[in-house]
Order: C-alpha cells, then structure tokens, then sequence
C-alpha cells in the first residue's frame, strides 16, 4: 500500500488516499476515484492538463518509472524537465519533478502530489425562470448606481462575516475550522475587489445601504453562525457557507429576473454567474471533504 496526498489551493485541505502499489491505474484515475480536481482533458499525454508536482516522501530513495517518449517530450515543450532530470531519468531510472497524472503510475512508495488546478469552472451563462420573473419581495432597485452599492455591502458583509467566524472559532479552540473560515473570509475578499472593480467600470457611486435596506435587517449571504463552537466540523462550517451563497445567488438572481431596467440586468446577470461559481466551488469543496472523512472511516480498524 502507498499513501498518496493531493493538495493544491483550490482544495479545502490536503487529502490522503491509500493506493495498491502495481494498479494498472495511473495517478489521474486514481484522482478522479477520490473527487480529487486534478484538471484533465486527452488522458494521454498530450496536452499537458494534468501536470503535477511530485514529492518524493522518502528522500532519494524512489522506485523505478516508466517516463515515455511523449511524456518526456510534453514536459521539455512545457519546460518543466530540466537536463539534468532528463539524463537522471534516463540513465539512474530516477523520476523528475514535475509528471503528468494520466501518464504516471503509482509505486510502493508515499508520495506527496501538488497542482494547481483550474481556477473556475467552465459555466453556462443564467436561466431565469418564471418565478423570478414575478418574484415581488426582497429588495427594490432603481438604479444602477443603487444596485452596485447593494452588492458592495453583500460581499464586503460576507466578508466581515467569514473573519469574526474564523475569529470566535480561534477564541474557542477550533483551530481547523478557524482556518477554513479564514480561507473563506479571504476568497470573499476577492468577491468584493470584484464588486468595487464593477463599480469602476460602470462610474457608479456607492452608496452603501442601512441594514433597515434589506428584508430581514442583514444582507443574504450571512449564515446563521455566530458564537464559535468547538464541536463544529470542517464538513459542518462548509455546508453553513454554502448556504449563505446561495443566498447570495438567489438575491442577484432575483433582481436579474424582476428588474425592467436593462442595464441593471446586464450587470445583475454578470453576478449571477459568478456566484454560481461560488457556489458550484463550495459544491466541489463538500464533496472533497466528505469523500476524505470516507477515505478517513475505511482506514479504521473495525
């Protein structure tokens, strides 16, 4: 049995997986058996997609690999094999660095893998639906300028939000969930910038909103966590921010679909589909974290 890590930045967290030294699968399927995002499209060492980062966990001492013709060549074209490693490969049958995932197979040996991953996902642009088009409550808007403001407030609100989370997480002991929030806190952080750079485009002036502005005194992409709480899981906190994005979709989704302005329109659906990838990235981050605690619940011992 080998222990294979997977990390990168668009994962929540670092996940191992148990693979059988000798699988006929390669170090992609492997991947993809585990939810984990390595990005791929030919599967045959062509196109390079799945590039990643090898870490040999037991220093110089590594197995014997099979380095193609076609991998080798790729990874000279994507400059990520020096001479050096292509002569060590060659002649000592030591692996590179850097390899392909469709093309590398896993030994008897830990290893630690890195990549970095797509860093949206390619998706289709809005469909409102009839519900939206008659949607009468939450909040009215009248221009654009007033409409840029809102969204301002909600992403510099959820902001806000994620740090004193992460904050009370810390204060009570919950260091792992501390640092998720954190990481979420600042992925808002770039939302905003987001905001501020449309309000830029279009020469709006902001005018930030009273809570009195909103439906229930607070802006949509708020959970319902407050106070810190030791026992809270990763899987727990996750699940607790996708709720407040999809409330934050559903706002944006809402004006796109009720607004008889055009321009308002136009910019509402350009919100629209980022926070559906937002949303879709937390989808992503749930499935990883569930299927690390399976991988987590087989090792076990019954």
């Amino acid at each position: 049995m080998a222990n294979v890590t997977f990390s990168s930045p668009i994962m929540p967290r670092d996940i191992t997986v148990y693979a059988v030294a000798g699988d006929r699968g390669n170090l992609l399927a492997l991947a993809k058996a585990h939810n984990i995002p390595i990005p791929f499209d030919c599967q045959d060492g062509e196109c390079g997609s799945c590039l990643v980062e090898i870490r040999h966990l037991a220093g110089d001492v590594r197995y014997g690999i099979a380095l193609t013709e076609k991998e080798k060549e790729l990874l000279k074209q994507l400059g990520k094999i020096t001479k050096e490693e292509i002569m060590d490969a060659e002649v000592n049958d030591m692996p590179p660095r850097n390899r392909l995932a469709c093309q590398c197979f896993v030994r008897n040996e830990d290893i630690f893998v890195s990549f970095e991953g797509d860093a949206t996902l390619p998706l289709k642009g809005p469909t409102l639906s009839i519900a939206a088009a008659i949607y009468k409550g939450g909040v009215e808007i009248h221009t654009l300028d007033e409409f840029l403001s809102f969204a301002v407030q909600v992403e510099e609100d959820a902001a806000i939000h994620f740090e004193q989370l992460s904050a009370a997480m810390a204060a009570c002991g919950n260091a792992d969930v501390a640092g998720l929030f954190q990481q979420l806190g600042g992925y808002s952080r770039l939302h905003l910038e987001e905001a501020k750079a449309k309000c830029v485009k279009y020469n709006a002036e902001v005018k930030l909103p009273s809570s009195s502005a909103w439906p229930e005194n607070e802006t949509p992409e708020k959970t319902a966590l407050w106070a810190g709480d030791p026992l809270l899981s990763r899987l727990g906190a996750l699940k607790a921010a996708l709720v407040g994005e999809r409330r934050g979709y559903e706002f944006y989704y809402a004006i796109a679909g009720t607004t008889k302005d055009a321009d308002i329109r136009k910019v509402a659906k350009e919100f629209v589909r980022e926070e559906v990838e937002h949303v879709e990235k937390l989808k992503q981050w749930i499935a990883q974290e569930e299927a690390a605690l399976r991988i987590k619940a087989a090792a076990m011992p019954a």
